[in-house]
């Protein structure tokens, strides 16, 4: 495995980062086989470990902290969480970036997670409601304070990067040092200018969702029926249904992409993987697997190189910055959520008056 230094931290990463979203009750729910599975990835030279207080409500923490519990093997990992969405219950005041739910959150993580201290605590998702400045501020204050090493962001838009790193630099704040967005064959949208951004202010990349869901790892391919009852594509059919226009473009690109793949000599997964470690900003690929076999079929592709001619051919059946698909809770501008904050009201929309 090899290592890459996590944006100006300093700190020496993996090129693989072994995601946790799929241990807890969403996914593998039995803690001993998800922790052989963790133990497995950091024996085979994966140091770092992503995790969410929110992902299956914390229990994903619970399970990292316990294959962590060996003092050496916790002082040899470098660990990531995440603070955004509401965890423990509902109600007004949870969730968000704000300095009181930070503040609430970190500590609750420490617990779950059985550790002193986080070496990188990433914002999941902008927060429109609180100034960025706050977030910079209690983010910058649990450093001093030794709860975290390093803080970064998550799914933010270039425009959101910039207005930190801007805010930080005016204020004497300390910086994002990071930024996690989604990143595979089928979308690539993030290279148009989160990832020259990244590169820009010297920022670590993690990105997420490299098999876009399953489209590439082979598990929806054309031709083939896709059962809209069950797991992603019951909660998002949209997303999987090969009827509309959209879904038969992905799988138009995923035949061709298995074609090259094959070509190649690789798996689909292994070319997937390779794609996103090939780009001189991302610093590590986060790979999320449920399963043993899981793990060991995506590590199998570790030492895989793409020629320029394969990379050139990639781009022709999905040019750079094309997105094809998006990823399942990629965050969306309020201004796109909110369709009153794009519609004067309709007494002023007029040009002149009648």
């Amino acid at each position: 495995m090899r290592y890459r230094i996590l944006g100006g931290t300093g700190i020496e990463v993996s090129t693989y980062c072994l995601g946790t979203m799929m241990f807890g009750s969403i996914g593998n729910a039995d803690h001993r086989d998800s922790v052989r599975i963790i133990h497995s990835a950091l024996d085979r030279g994966i140091n770092f470990v992503d995790t969410a207080d929110m992902y299956s409500a914390g229990e994903s923490e619970e399970i990292v902290g316990k294959a962590l519990r060996d003092p050496r093997r916790r002082d040899e990992t470098v660990l990531a969480t995440k603070v955004y969405f509401p965890v423990g219950g509902e109600g007004p005041a949870r969730g968000g970036l704000s300095r009181r739910w930070i503040v609430r959150a970190v500590e609750a993580s420490l617990a779950r997670l059985g550790t002193d201290r986080i070496d990188l605590y990433q914002v999941h998702r902008p927060d429109h409601r609180t100034d960025v400045e706050e977030t910079l501020d209690v983010l910058g204050d649990l450093v001093s304070q030794g709860k975290i090493r390093a803080f970064g962001c998550s799914a933010f838009p270039a425009e959101r990067i910039v207005e930190a790193h801007a805010v930080a630099e005016r204020r004497g704040l300390r910086r994002f040092r990071t930024e996690q967005p989604p990143y595979s064959l089928l979308a690539r949208g993030v290279e148009t200018a989160v990832l020259p951004v990244a590169q820009r202010y010297g920022m670590g990349v993690l990105t997420w969702a490299p098999l876009a869901s399953g489209y590439l790892s082979g598990a929806y391919r054309k031709g083939r029926a896709v059962d809209l009852s069950r797991g992603r594509a019951a909660i998002t059919p949209h997303r999987f249904d090969p009827a509309l226009p959209e879904n038969a473009a992905k799988l138009d690109a995923v035949e061709e992409l298995a074609l090259l793949a094959e070509e190649t000599g690789c798996s689909l997964p292994d070319l997937a993987v390779a794609f996103a470690a090939a780009h001189p900003a991302v610093t590590s690929v986060i790979l999320g697997p449920r399963t043993m076999e899981q793990l060991d079929g995506l590590l199998k592709g570790a030492p895989l190189v793409l020629s320029d001619e394969v990379l050139d051919r990639i781009d022709a059946i999905v040019p750079p910055g094309t997105d094809l698909y998006r990823a399942d809770g990629a965050w969306r501008p309020p201004s796109l959520a909110e369709p009153g904050l794009r519609r004067r009201p309709p007494g002023e929309r007029a040009a002149s008056g009648s």
